[in-house]
């Protein structure tokens, strides 16, 4: 069984080079699927989840492993 890569909001900004914001924005518009696990902890992304919405956005598949 595959081992699930949860990635947060600051992983994802500095992989992507945008603004922390800008994922958050993507995540309440549910444009990206991720999980809010409190004010605290923020949210969580599976890597897999990542790559289905840059593949959806980009039209092109997403590389790296996952």
């Amino acid at each position: 069984m595959d081992e699930v890569k949860w990635l947060t909001v600051s992983d994802i900004a500095e992989t992507l080079s945008v603004d922390v914001e800008t994922v958050r924005r993507w995540l309440r518009r549910k444009q990206l699927r991720g999980a809010f696990l409190g004010r605290r902890a923020g949210y969580r992304v599976r890597e897999t989840d990542l790559n289905k919405f840059l593949e959806t956005r980009f039209n092109k598949p997403a590389t790296g492993d996952g």
